[in-house]
């Protein structure tokens, strides 16, 4: 697949004929409203299959390898010609096949009950593992219950590997104090694990995630211990167990959310590790990017130097915000979907611009009353920009930050780049 980014004045029945493929294809892939709605900036994944290429007056070895996601070596040894030679309109050019590594995809939804089920069956040929979120876990080391069965089933249905999340904090409370009783306690700990897996046992889930936020740090100790408790007891059990990081840059960055998260005990206790690396651009902050590349390949340079790259999920977000500016503190993004995104772009006839620091797409319009918005997403390019990412680093592969917001592009795209482990 290509991504093509729509100039101004192009249409999309000019785009297909450019790439020889039907405006309808472009228009399904895309899950598009109409041919006549798209807008200076838009990126778009062209499906194609490709094996040759005719060149065209003006077009060289550079442009014609970008156009196929592939190096100017790569398609000048495909052809046995030297990087360097000259080509001429005409000359038809044999474009290379990608070789797509092999990966595990998880990814979490907090939309449950029924509602779950069709989101799961959508999404989940493209998934290894599906995680209900989250049980809350209880200072005496009970769960507190959630409605997965639906998310469950709909995951066996597809062949996802269904995969029990705990955590300590809601919407509302951060749970470090409630973290504190429980990870200080050898009684609640047994009492925790006891529970744990006997919902595992009767729901059908293979393995764990936990996702302990905002841990005390003088609590860093205990966690890891509780780590080293769990896994014992869940391996001896059949089962796999994985923890979520937060995006840490250093091992001595300050903060509640990051310094009882020790990167090397985790690498090295837990079966893998997801990285949550977005929300940098959260609902109650100003508008940027809420997963910028620089930052995400910031806590990857540490990461790597401590857990195995063949233990890393690397984690994004696949929604938009829509954030009102000038930004006042207090005030909420509102969260939706990229599509939705897109929708708005054309809706207000916003020109879609791409940030070349964050490799992410944003636009700002005036709604009816008259208030300025900004816009940050995701589109093909930053979805592309980091699949990169994860094969520049050779990592264990992906989580996304969570089900429930339509983004056909990045499952178009994440199909073309790599071949999905099924467990």
């Amino acid at each position: 697949m290509f991504i093509h980014v729509v100039s101004p004045g192009e249409s999309l029945f000019g785009i297909a004929s450019s790439y020889g493929v039907t405006v309808s294809s472009i228009m399904q892939v895309n899950e598009l409203p109409s041919p006549s709605q798209i807008v200076p900036g838009l990126a778009l994944v062209i499906p194609s299959v490709v094996l040759f290429h005719i060149v065209r007056p003006g077009e060289s070895l550079w442009s014609i390898a970008q156009m196929y996601a592939i190096s100017a070596d790569e398609l000048a040894a495909a052809n046995s010609i030297d990087s360097g030679a000259y080509i001429y309109p005409g000359d038809v050019l044999r474009i290379p096949q990608k070789v797509r590594p092999v990966i595990e995809v998880n990814a979490y939804i907090y939309m449950l009950g029924q509602q779950a089920a069709p989101i799961v069956r959508d999404a989940g040929r493209y998934l290894t593992y599906l995680s209900p979120f989250a049980y809350l876990i209880r200072e005496d080391g009970n769960l507190q219950p959630i409605e997965d069965v639906p998310a469950i089933q709909a995951a066996i249905s597809v062949g996802a590997v269904p995969m029990m999340s705990i955590t300590n904090f809601t919407s509302t409370a951060r749970g470090e104090n409630l973290a504190s009783v429980v990870l200080n306690s050898p009684q609640i700990i047994e009492s925790l694990l006891n529970n744990i897996v006997r919902i595992m046992r009767q729901k059908g889930y293979r393995g764990l995630n936990i996702d302990f936020e905002n841990v005390l740090p003088a609590d860093r100790v205990a966690y890891n211990n509780f780590l080293e408790t769990a896994v014992s007891r869940l391996h001896r059990e059949g089962y796999f167990v994985s923890t979520a990081l937060a995006p840490k840059i250093s091992t001595e960055q300050a903060g509640l959310l990051y310094e009882a998260h020790d990167y090397e005990a985790h690498g090295r206790i837990a079966d893998f590790v997801v990285l949550m690396t977005y929300e940098w651009g959260w609902r109650g902050g100003p508008p940027q990017a809420i997963s910028p590349i620089n930052e995400m390949r910031r806590v990857l340079d540490y990461a790597v130097t401590l857990i195995p790259k063949n233990k890393i999920l690397l984690g994004f977000q696949i929604y938009a915000r829509d954030w009102l500016v000038p930004h006042m503190r207090g005030q909420e993004a509102e969260t939706f979907s990229n599509q939705e995104a897109v929708r708005r772009a054309i809706r207000y006839g916003a020109v879609i611009q791409f940030d070349p620091v964050s490799q992410s797409p944003f636009f700002r319009y005036v709604d009816e009353q008259g208030r300025g918005h900004e816009v940050w997403f995701e589109d093909a390019r930053s979805a592309q920009a980091k699949f990169d990412l994860v094969k520049e680093y050779d990592l264990r592969g992906i989580s996304y930050w969570a089900l429930g917001y339509p983004f056909p592009q990045n499952w178009a795209l994440l199909d073309d780049n790599f071949i999905i482990t099924k467990l």
